[in-house]
């Protein structure tokens, strides 16, 4: 006796492959607004605590660093629009270039803040409100900064393989909707820390 195939509509992974597509990536889109209005909390806990506690002061600091690093910050911003751009426009080139402006300008903030604001600081994090609230606010933030460039790292490979298209690309607006969340928490965390109030 020979053994007769499953109908096809017992398979709907398989007979609608674009619309099971596009419910994974409609499921995973909602997942990553989620994670970042979960940590917009976190963030915004780690604001409304800079002011409870500094009140109108604000650690003393290098003011020309944190405007280079914010420019350097906001320039990776406008190169990760580009880049994802170039992606729904199927130019992998153009992407490719973009993104990796964007790692180069990302690096650089990370050593702008921990390579040397943390290390010429004349304060360290047990020194008080100020210490714990400065390395406790950069630190997280590098911390998604770090992880960032680490997802565009894995972007930049794997559309170097060709994995991406113009129509199939979540990968790619995942890692810059993510990036462009951490430009707009600095856009906060610097006049926090930097500009507002009198240096201590």
């Amino acid at each position: 006796m020979s053994v007769q195939p499953y109908p096809a509509e017992t398979h709907p992974v398989d007979a609608h492959p674009v619309e099971n597509l596009r419910h994974r990536e409609r499921t995973n889109r909602l997942g990553l607004w989620l994670f970042i209005l979960s940590d917009s909390f976190v963030f915004g806990a780690l604001l409304f605590t800079r002011f409870y506690l500094l009140g109108n002061n604000r650690p003393e600091l290098i003011q020309w660093l944190g405007l280079v690093v914010t420019v350097v910050l906001l320039a990776s911003s406008f190169f990760m629009n580009r880049a994802e751009v170039q992606m729904s426009l199927g130019n992998r080139q153009g992407f490719l270039r973009n993104t990796l402006v964007t790692i180069v300008l990302g690096s650089l903030f990370l050593i702008g803040v921990v390579g040397v604001e943390w290390q010429v600081a004349h304060f360290g994090p047990a020194d008080g409100a100020q210490g714990a609230i400065f390395y406790t606010m950069t630190g997280f933030h590098a911390f998604h900064v770090f992880t960032g460039v680490i997802f565009l790292s894995l972007v930049y490979r794997n559309a170097k393989k060709g994995l991406y298209s113009a129509e199939h690309h979540w990968p790619v607006e995942a890692a810059a909707v993510y990036w462009h969340f951490v430009d707009l928490v600095w856009i906060f965390f610097y006049p926090a820390l930097y500009l507002i109030g009198t240096a201590l």
